[in-house]
């Protein structure tokens, strides 16, 4: 026993492996950086002498956008080298943040930022995923979570470099400032990254568990199962809770609960490590107990948290402990669903698979961000944003009943 434990730490492969997360992690938090577009927005209107409504369009265009190249190039991963297809996401982030520099208005930056952009994040995200999952298929769960921490980590890391950036040379300069840097910086962390051979992972146990649910469905077989609805629409819904109140954290702190600005760009800081944090934390949840479990679990911490607020909003603490698990939950449906896709499905289809199941990404953070705003403009109170969020974990819960069923996945694993 202790020399088997010697030859798995020594193994070079066994290193090898873990210094793709570590490099993952640093590519997924630079391919994050999209989600800093808040720190240009108020420049942006400025600049451009429009009102919030437009300057949204880049970002949500850029999430709509990530999500429909994440089903794009599922199709191509068996027939390119990984290098090459992180090699051309790098690139189009690169070019998207450049060209977003020499743009004149608000419908040209959605072209760059939102489509390109959206296509390159798409593409390295999704090749990223591919190979960390070939890479351990004992710990699918617990290494894609660890990967994504990186992406959930980034608007702490690169929001404050970017605020920095543009109140030292502006917005336009920033972009080919952070343009340049990535089209340097992308390629090179792509270099190392390869799919294993069979060899590289005769040194891993794979627990038997594991092995029985390797069924490898196609997309079309997943298509037809009542999992792949149970995990397709609870995506929606957790990505249009977790986006709806990522984008309503800021006001929320300010004008629900009566803080100053500083403590609550403090706490956003604080609620972005949750976010991090819920990544790894549901992929190992997911992997060593069940989907369904990870998915009411979240439902029931995001309920939890509505009601708090609902409550007890009178009480700043409060708003720390309800955001912190909302942010931590999105964090989590980030992994539950790449998990679930490898858990339920199978390894040989997983990126067209996945990159069907991602789509729900993108419808629901389109679903968010404009029910929010809608809410507000019928209702004008914070309030009933949370009632909103309550009857979409319900719904969530009642989804997870009818369609994450223990005879349908018996049926799966079986075939």
């Amino acid at each position: 026993m202790a020399l088997a434990k010697t030859t798995t730490v020594t193994n070079p492969m066994e290193k090898r492996r873990y210094q793709f997360i570590v490099l993952g992690i640093t590519i997924m938090m630079f391919l994050g950086t999209v989600y800093s577009y808040s720190v240009f927005r108020v420049s942006l209107e400025d600049m451009f002498m429009i009102g919030s409504a437009l300057s949204g369009l880049p970002y949500m265009f850029a999430l709509a956008f990530y999500a429909v190249f994440m089903l794009i190039i599922g199709k191509y991963m068996r027939d390119y080298h990984p290098r090459t297809l992180l090699l051309v996401g790098g690139y189009l982030v690169a070019l998207s943040w450049i060209s977003s520099s020499f743009v004149g208005n608000i419908y040209v930056l959605t072209l760059t930022y939102g489509l390109i952009g959206g296509a390159g994040v798409g593409i390295a995200y999704g090749v990223m995923m591919n190979i960390i999952a070939q890479w351990f298929p004992d710990k699918k769960g617990l290494a894609s979570g660890l990967v994504l921490l990186g992406f959930g980590l980034s608007p702490l890391v690169t929001a404050p470099l970017a605020r920095t950036l543009v109140e030292s040379f502006g917005v336009m300069e920033t972009f080919l400032i952070l343009g340049m840097s990535f089209a340097i910086i992308l390629p090179f962390l792509s270099i190392p990254f390869r799919y294993p051979e069979q060899t590289d992972l005769t040194h891993i146990n794979v627990p038997k568990k594991n092995h029985s649910t390797e069924h490898n469905l196609t997309t079309k077989e997943m298509l037809a199962t009542s999992s792949f609805k149970g995990v397709y629409f609870t995506f929606i819904i957790g990505t249009i809770i977790g986006l709806m109140l990522i984008g309503l954290t800021t006001s929320v702190g300010l004008d629900y609960f009566n803080l100053d600005a500083d403590t609550v760009t403090l706490f956003v800081s604080l609620f972005a490590i949750f976010n991090g944090l819920g990544r790894p934390t549901f992929g190992y949840i997911t992997d060593h107990v069940s989907t369904k479990f990870a998915m009411v679990l979240s439902y029931t911490l995001i309920i939890t948290a509505a009601l708090l607020v609902i409550l007890f909003n009178q009480f700043p603490f409060i708003y720390v402990i309800s955001f912190a698990i909302f942010w931590f939950n999105l964090g989590g449906w980030l992994a539950i669903a790449p998990t679930s896709t490898l858990k339920l499905f199978g390894m040989w289809h997983y990126s067209q698979n996945y990159g069907v199941i991602f789509t729900a990404y993108g419808i629901g953070a389109i679903i968010g961000v404009l029910s929010s705003g809608l809410l507000l403009d019928l209702f004008g109170h914070y309030e009933y944003i949370f009632y909103y969020i309550i009857a979409l974990a319900v719904v969530g819960l009642i989804l997870i009943k009818v369609w994450m069923t223990p005879h349908e996945n018996n049926k799966i694993q079986t075939n």
